[in-house]
């Protein structure tokens, strides 16, 4: 083997990840709620951007204090306190208060509370019982005794360690509760749920239409007692697109541009920067100004993205602007990608969490994108998309005799003569995806 040593040209082509490019990426996959978060946090570290609110609102349009209400020709003034919203109650605020008006000593009271803290957000205890009895010195017994008075608070069914014990203590509490439905959960739990009535109504020697009355006094109970008190962050989905529809054929797309706050050039610093002495900052001013302007760009970029993204759907999803979700059709991220000459990765980072306002309500971007279903019609030119399936299925179902509800198999048949060749197992599949049980958990015995 010969080797040299030399100079050498080679010419390659590569792809440099610059920071301007960087923060256009991660700006462009950024939802309203993050992107405004991104850009308060920008301010803090650069002096040159200052950020307002929104031009417009929609969830702060009412004046602050009082608001003017028309009804027929006489307006009435309304005191702003009635808009105050009232801070939830947790569970524990509420359990707490039960225990502070009883008799406790100091050990009962500190157990209890260690037990209302073990609970999860339905109101499930969640807890090593065996840990528990060791950490606070306790015989199983005790430690039971604790549960019970626990699950005799409010709301019904609380503390309980299992569903079947949170229904039954909520059967306890009712009135007029049928034997039967105390029977079957008590006593055939795992059958009643798994649906195997038959082999229930046989061991108890009763009718099946007697299960279902059970069943249905039995769908009163709450199986999830704690979560009316569980603490949800309210997320207000503000659509940065709007499609309106004019004269009845044409689809007009247009950016709502009061989602995002709106950032703007410190003026303060200007004559600051123009006659500071000192060269570092002078130079630190110089780079922050930079960035400034990248900043600026990406979100120009952003917008412009957003918006093209927009126009291709409304030019490909016409139809359903038109005349609703049944409508839908076909479409992938790659072929709007092509259309709009960008990476494929650039469509699913402008769709991520971005809303649009249509006149069938606000959906999120990527729902216009779905797959193809084959079409066995010979007319029909055009596959169907897995959404239309989806909502040919929810009728489907919508309308079977629950007496006999249909097999997935069967709804296989249905379709294919309405045009769409689609498996059993994708019915199940999209079955699951909709929360969809099968057709023995769907049927009735009346």
């Amino acid at each position: 083997m010969n080797l040299k040593a030399g100079l050498f040209q080679n010419q390659q082509l590569k792809l440099q990840m610059t920071q301007q490019l960087s923060q256009a990426i991660t700006i462009l996959q950024y939802s309203t709620m993050e992107l405004n978060a991104y850009l308060e946090a920008k301010q803090l570290e650069n002096p040159l951007i200052q950020i307002e609110p929104p031009k417009k609102d929609p969830l702060h349009q009412r004046e602050p204090f009082t608001y003017k209400r028309q009804a027929g020709n006489q307006e009435n003034t309304v005191d702003w306190y009635e808009y105050v919203s009232v801070p939830k109650r947790t569970l524990m605020d509420v359990l707490s208060v039960q225990l502070n008006l009883k008799s406790l000593t100091s050990l009962d009271k500190k157990v209890m509370e260690e037990l209302i803290y073990s609970l999860d957000d339905n109101g499930y205890l969640r807890v090593d019982e065996e840990s528990f009895t060791e950490k606070h010195g306790l015989e199983l017994e005790q430690l039971e005794n604790y549960i019970n008075r626990i699950q005799e608070l409010e709301p019904a069914g609380i503390g309980a360690r299992s569903l079947k014990e949170c229904l039954s203590l909520q059967l306890q509490r009712k009135e007029d509760v049928p034997l039967l439905a105390t029977m079957i959960i008590e006593n055939h739990f795992q059958a009643f749920a798994e649906k195997k009535w038959k082999a229930i109504a046989k061991e108890l020697a009763v009718e099946l239409k007697d299960i279902q009355k059970a069943a249905d006094f039995i769908r009163h109970c709450n199986p999830r007692p704690g979560s009316e008190y569980s603490q949800h962050i309210a997320e207000y989905i503000i659509p940065e697109l709007v499609v309106n529809v004019v004269d009845g054929h044409t689809v007009a797309v247009s950016l709502y541009d009061g989602t995002t706050v709106n950032v703007t050039y410190n003026e303060e610093y200007t004559d600051f920067q123009k006659a500071h002495p000192d060269k570092e900052v002078q130079s630190y001013l110089q780079e922050k100004e930079q960035d400034f302007q990248w900043l600026l760009q990406s979100l120009r970029q952003r917008k412009q993205t957003i918006l093209k993204v927009g126009r291709m759907l409304a030019e490909k999803q016409k139809a359903f602007f038109l005349k609703g979700p049944s409508a839908i059709q076909p479409l992938t991220l790659k072929q709007v990608a092509d259309e709009i000459d960008v990476h494929e990765s650039t469509i699913s980072r402008a769709v991520k969490g971005k809303y649009m306002q249509t006149p069938y309500g606000i959906f999120e971007l990527k729902y216009f994108f779905t797959s193809a279903i084959k079409s066995v019609r010979l007319e029909d030119s055009e596959a169907a998309s897995a959404r239309t399936v989806k909502n040919e299925l929810q009728k489907l179902i919508e309308e079977e005799d629950k007496k006999k509800p249909l097999s997935d198999q069967k709804i296989v048949n249905l379709l294919l003569d309405k045009g769409y060749e689609v498996s059993r197992r994708t019915i199940a599949k999209y079955r699951d995806q909709m929360g969809i049980t099968s057709s023995t958990m769907r049927k009735r015995y009346e």
